[in-house]
């Protein structure tokens, strides 16, 4: 048996859009709560949410019947923690910092297995090889993992022609927080010289031929990204959903 198709590969391969929400409460419940709610794609964090290897996979576990495709966001960008990653069967990754083609040449490394990479040849033991049940993973594998990469620095944005040259990646993400902040705008994502320095960096990797990626909630902002280009973007994220949603419910009844 074969790896399984990738979806959300296919569908940025095609070149459709696709809709997202990022995921940073870090529980089994709202991730199959979410993946009931109609999003293409679900973001699982592990960067900035209290996630470990074995909250990610039970995650994982939760959407394996869902409509939406699990992206996990890996804390670092090194070979052990995307080996850990890709084992739980996850096919799609999110790499926070990248600044350089030699960076984004090493990920693409870490996502292939020998003799064009670096992962681990354990299969047969692992979830992604369905413990050794799925006789033709290996060799089919490489085909099905999707690669995004996170630009989000001063220094990335600079390099961001070379990065978008490295064969094996599929999608290049603007992080509007960490490039604001980078670029001197530290919580100010919509000051108008940031959002044109996002929105030419969208329509840069669109033109590119890659996918282009952001997360906002604003209306206008993700208007304003799909006319740049971008592909996959998050529009929502679980803990603005429900704070403001809880707020509201509460001031609703407060104030009456």
């Amino acid at each position: 048996m074969p790896a399984p198709l990738n979806a959300f590969k296919k569908a940025l391969a095609s070149g459709d859009t696709v809709f997202g929400c990022w995921m940073s409460i870090a529980e089994v419940y709202t991730a199959e709560i979410l993946g009931r709610a109609g999003f293409d794609w679900l973001l699982i964090d592990g960067e900035h949410s209290p996630n470990d290897i074995r909250s990610i996979r039970d995650q994982v576990i939760a959407l394996a019947t869902s409509d939406s495709h699990p992206v996990v966001r890996v804390p670092i960008g090194e070979t052990w923690i995307i080996k850990q990653v890709l084992d739980l069967g996850v096919q799609t990754i999110l790499v926070p910092m990248v600044e350089t083609a030699e960076q984004a040449k090493e990920l693409v490394r870490a996502c292939r297995y020998p003799p064009e990479g670096t992962r681990g040849v354990g299969y047969g033991v692992s979830r992604a090889g369905g413990f050794g049940q799925y006789d033709n993973y290996g060799p089919t594998a490489d085909a099905q993992i999707c690669l995004l990469v996170q630009v989000e620095t001063k220094t990335g944005l600079d390099n961001i022609d070379d990065i978008l040259n490295v064969d094996g990646v599929d999608g290049v993400f603007i992080g509007p927080a960490d490039l604001s902040a980078s670029m001197g705008y530290l919580g100010q994502t919509m000051h108008p010289d940031m959002q044109a320095t996002i929105l030419r960096a969208l329509k840069r990797i669109s033109d590119s031929g890659k996918a282009a990626g952001i997360l906002t909630n604003d209306d206008g902002m993700i208007q304003s990204s799909l006319a740049a280009g971008a592909r996959f973007v998050a529009v929502a994220m679980d803990i603005a959903l429900l704070l403001e949603n809880a707020k509201a419910a509460a001031e609703k009844w407060k104030s009456r």
